[in-house]
This record gives structure tokens, sequence and C-alpha cells, in this order.
């Protein structure tokens, strides 16, 4: 954009430009299939599947009724408590269960934060061919502007040189 207003002819290529590629872009995108990425190794879909039912409130139900009944056993002695107090062997199983789940937890959220990367790069594209998109809006619409004005200054002058015409034939008459 120059100072009056106009936009200068090397801005408006890049613009263009930078329009037609976010335009093809967009075009690529849709024709791909799905929007999130499935999961392509077992290693993957495993991790999910893991996350998905480690982080629910159902397993965390059964499992806490799971420990009640764990303690609850040895702690009568209904059997021959296989874990007594202080419960070393439940340590030990929670603490395997632990070093497992959390890792498998963290690489289901490594790949959908890669999933949440992809948007998030996908929204900015789309931001910017929208500022694209209104500023060649605005472009043409300063242009239209400018057009009307020098259309109506075209008019003005014509009037004022009828007007004076007709004073000058007036005065000759």
């Amino acid at each position: 954009m120059t100072e009056s207003g106009v936009p200068a002819a090397n801005s408006g290529r890049t613009d263009l430009h930078l329009l037609t590629s976010l335009r093809q872009r967009r075009r690529k995108h849709r024709a791909a299939k799905p929007v999130l990425p499935e999961p392509s190794t077992v290693g993957e879909r495993t991790a999910d599947r893991v996350a998905a039912i480690v982080g629910s409130w159902r397993f965390i139900q059964i499992q806490s009724v799971l420990l009640v009944l764990w303690i609850a056993i040895n702690s009568m002695a209904w059997i021959k408590g296989w874990d007594p107090y202080p419960f070393i062997l439940l340590n030990l199983v929670l603490s395997f269960q632990a070093a497992y789940t959390a890792p498998i937890i963290m690489m289901s959220q490594n790949r959908m934060a890669a999933v949440d990367r992809q948007h998030a790069e996908d929204d900015y594209h789309i931001n910017v061919k929208a500022e694209m998109e209104i500023e060649l809006l605005h472009e043409k619409v300063d242009m239209m502007r400018e057009q009307e004005i020098m259309r109506l200054i075209g008019v003005v002058e014509r009037l004022e040189k009828r007007l004076a015409d007709a004073e000058s034939a007036a005065r000759k008459a």
C-alpha cells in the first residue's frame, strides 16, 4: 500500500502469490482422508487404549475396590495373609503398574500433541488466508472508492465546464 492508499504493485503480487499458495494448500488438505491420523503401529494403538482405560473413572473405581479387598483380606487374615502389613507386595505391584503405565500414557499424549500441533498449524494457515482475503477485499473497496471519486471529479469538471460555457454564452448574448 502506498501513502495515497493505492495498492503497491509489488505488494499485490506477493499477496496474490501467498493467497494462491494458501488456496492450493487448502485444496490438498481437503483432499486428505481423515482429520485425526489413526494410530499406525501396534504400539500407538496399545498406548491409546491403555491411556483411555487408565484415564477413566471406571478404572479408578475398580482399582480402589481391588486395593480395599487386598488390604482387607491380608489384614483380617481370612486366608493365610500372603502380604502382611505393611503390604510390601502391594507396593511392588502398584510400583510395577505405575512404571509401565506412565510411559505408555506419555506415548499416547505425545502422539496427541503432534496431532494438536498439526491442527494449530492448519488454524494458523487458515487465519493467514482469511487475513489475506480481508486485505484484498479492503484493497478492492479502496480501488472502487478511488474510481468512484475519479468519476465524480470528472462529472464535476464537466459540469464546471458546462457552467463556464453557459456563463460565457450568457455574457456574449
